[in-house]
């Protein structure tokens, strides 16, 4: 009897292993892929838009304190708000426009180089959650098709990270890619916006206290598709190598029975 269930627990137990390491391996690759992004990643040329800064904490201790977005200076934007969020404290520095920038309300001879958002006492990103930072721009440039606008985002922990790489046409993706914003004519741009929508990316995101960390501080965060979408196929995988953990363990009873 001891040599019957013998047989049977070892394939079990490998097929629960089995399973186990690929949705954990699924789980971790989706927050390993996780970046500073711009949503959403396309808008029209000449336009006013309503840009968020997507901002994930990829550290398992650390929380995010503060975000830091530079804009271009050989294209800028002459109307930049910023969306007023709860814990954080949003402002910005301006620099000089050599030549100045003609717009509808007359010259522009400055404009904001750099946006800063940090958290207030108490307040984080905690790990595992995201917050999107939002901000209007315009009117955005119609004399290029991209805005690479790099980020700097620091953890509690004094750990800084620099999104500010950017991608070489029809090069592997950077690791830390900078925030890129495509711009589109604008016959293009529903079309770009719908393609968009159909990956995933417009999503909510919440403000609230961070009740888990230990610190009890508050945060903003939310659960991206991709991760549970990864998470999906994780419990697809689990369920397959208990069927064949099951399928196996019962063959060894039958070959316990028989022999």
């Amino acid at each position: 009897m001891s040599t019957s269930r013998t047989r049977w627990r070892a394939p079990l137990r490998v097929g629960l292993a089995v399973a186990g390491a690929a949705a954990l391996a699924l789980v971790t690759s989706g927050i390993a892929e996780a970046h500073v992004t711009a949503q959403p990643g396309v808008a029209t040329k000449g336009s006013y838009a309503k840009i968020a800064f997507r901002v994930p904490t990829e550290s398992a201790t650390a929380g995010t304190v503060k975000l830091e977005v530079t804009l271009p200076t050989d294209h800028p934007i002459p109307s930049v708000l910023t969306t007023p969020m709860p814990g954080w404290t949003a402002t910005t520095t301006k620099a000089a426009l050599n030549p100045p920038v003609e717009t509808d309300d007359g010259k522009v001879t400055e404009a904001v180089r750099t946006i800063t958002w940090t958290a207030q006492p108490g307040v984080r990103l905690g790990p595992g959650q995201f917050a999107d930072f939002e901000v209007n721009l315009g009117a955005l440039p119609d004399n290029t098709d991209s805005l690479v606008m790099p980020a700097v985002q620091t953890y509690d922990d004094g750990k800084v990270v620099n999104w500010d790489q950017t991608q070489t046409p029809g090069g592997p993706e950077p690791e830390h890619p900078a925030p890129t914003l495509r711009l589109v004519d604008g016959s293009d741009a529903s079309g770009g916006a719908h393609d968009v929508a159909a990956a995933g990316h417009t999503m909510a995101h919440s403000a609230g206290p961070d009740t888990a960390s230990s610190e009890g501080a508050a945060s903003t965060g939310g659960v991206d598709n991709t991760a549970r979408w990864l998470g999906g196929i994780g419990l697809i995988l689990g369920a397959l190598g208990l069927g064949l953990g099951g399928g196996a363990a019962l063959r060894g009873r039958r070959a316990g029975r028989n022999s």
